[in-house]
């Protein structure tokens, strides 16, 4: 194995260069959720070139990318995003997107190069391969839906005996990574309250059922769901993200819409939310004379990494970085990501690519329209997802 790294990472190092420029032109180009067209060819134009079998599909745009050495074998298997923001850029850099409105405000443009170069250099030493590698181009990662399950019912987990991913972490510096064993993320989920009153003049409230009173009411109630109703030691967030109301100023108010997300480590918890939402709810719009929608969307999962795994992909980036790079972040985070809906079914881990170079300006969050990565990362990513593929095998 030792010898094969050494090859895998010699060939990373004469394509890295090839790599920046293809991270440098996805983040030019970055296209939205489910509109991934041009990501998508490009990736297809360069995997087939490389001698890889690809697979596209008619109702989203990933894609599939396989290396196959022995078709008894199982596969590993290596997933990258695809997708960009909603975001307008604010980068001065000769890459800047292109596209008003859209950027690469997450890494998504990151991964896809690293598992595009790790592809690329898997493929060159493939005779001396165990198993079979499939690479997944996942669109759409960023909206409620998330492209995951597009992809696992068209096969992406199919004969699959381990599944790795990596996402940017500017909080980390590059030339590190980071592990968590177990949960590493939280649950995403979504929700949509519409509170329904009764208008009249402003000057006579007593003839309506105010809206706007009820709903800040019914904010308040849920905000104490996590402080009053949950185990402190179970961490939880219910955010608040757009309320809308109102037309004048001396107008009772007669609709407010709310929606916001619900983020949990716990599965338990996670599903008991909706019903202390719907409770709150419901009390305070009978107490108001009010009435009320309430509609709940799951999302995608907590990220539980397998200890197997993570013991597994902590060794290999060990052997690439060192073990005083290789951090343990002890500690999950409320953020959420699709590729626990792969973890659900098939064993594996997710890690952290360190970007934070402060004399490049990339120690800036995601989704911030300053963020970005540092390109010397990506090598870094590379040689881990490679070496980590090997060991898997």
């Amino acid at each position: 194995m030792r010898r094969l790294n050494k090859q895998l990472f010699s060939i990373i190092d004469s394509i890295n260069s090839e790599v920046v420029a293809l991270r440098q032109q996805l983040h030019q180009h970055p296209e939205l959720s489910a509109h991934e067209i041009e990501t998508t060819a490009l990736l297809k134009a360069l995997l087939e070139k490389a001698g890889l079998h690809v697979t596209t599909f008619s109702d989203h745009y990933g894609l599939i990318a396989e290396l196959i050495v022995d078709k008894t074998k199982p596969f590993i298997a290596l997933r990258a995003d695809i997708d960009a923001l909603p975001i307008q850029e604010q980068n001065g850099t000769p890459y800047a997107s292109r596209t008003p409105g859209i950027m690469h405000a997450c890494g998504h443009d990151a991964h896809t190069a690293v598992l595009l170069g790790t592809a690329l250099a898997l493929e060159r030493v493939k005779e001396q391969l165990q198993n079979n590698v499939r690479f997944i181009f996942q669109p759409a990662e960023e909206i409620t839906e998330g492209g995951s399950s597009q992809m696992i019912k068209d096969g992406a987990l199919e004969n699959v005996k381990a599944i790795f991913g990596l996402h940017a972490y500017p909080y980390l510096n590059t030339g590190q990574i980071g592990y968590k064993y177990g949960v590493m993320l939280a649950s995403a989920d979504t929700f949509e309250i519409e509170i329904f009153g009764k208008s009249s003049h402003g000057a006579r409230p007593h003839e309506g059922v105010d809206a706007i009173l009820v709903t800040a009411m019914a904010v308040n109630s849920l905000n104490h769901i996590v402080s009053r109703q949950i185990d402190p030691l179970h961490p939880a967030v219910i955010s608040l993200g757009t309320i809308e109301g109102g037309k004048a100023a001396n107008i009772i108010c007669d609709h407010v819409k709310l929606c916001g997300t619900v983020r949990t480590v716990n599965h338990d918890v996670r599903h008991s939310i909706p019903e202390m939402m719907e409770v709150s709810l419901k009390g305070i719009s009978r107490s108001m004379h009010a009435t009320y929608n309430f509609a709940y969307n799951f999302g995608s999962p907590e990220v539980c990494n397998d200890d197997a795994m993570v013991d597994l992909l902590r060794g290999a980036a060990e052997s690439v970085i060192g073990t005083e790079n290789t951090i343990d972040l002890k500690d999950p985070v409320m953020g959420g990501e699709d590729f626990g809906r792969y973890l659900e079914l098939v064993p594996g881990a997710f890690f952290r690519l360190g970007t934070c170079n402060p004399d490049k300006g990339t120690c800036v969050s995601q989704h911030n329209a300053r963020f970005d990565v540092d390109d010397d990362a990506l090598i870094v990513g590379m040689k881990i997802m490679a070496a980590t593929a090997v060991r898997a095998m």
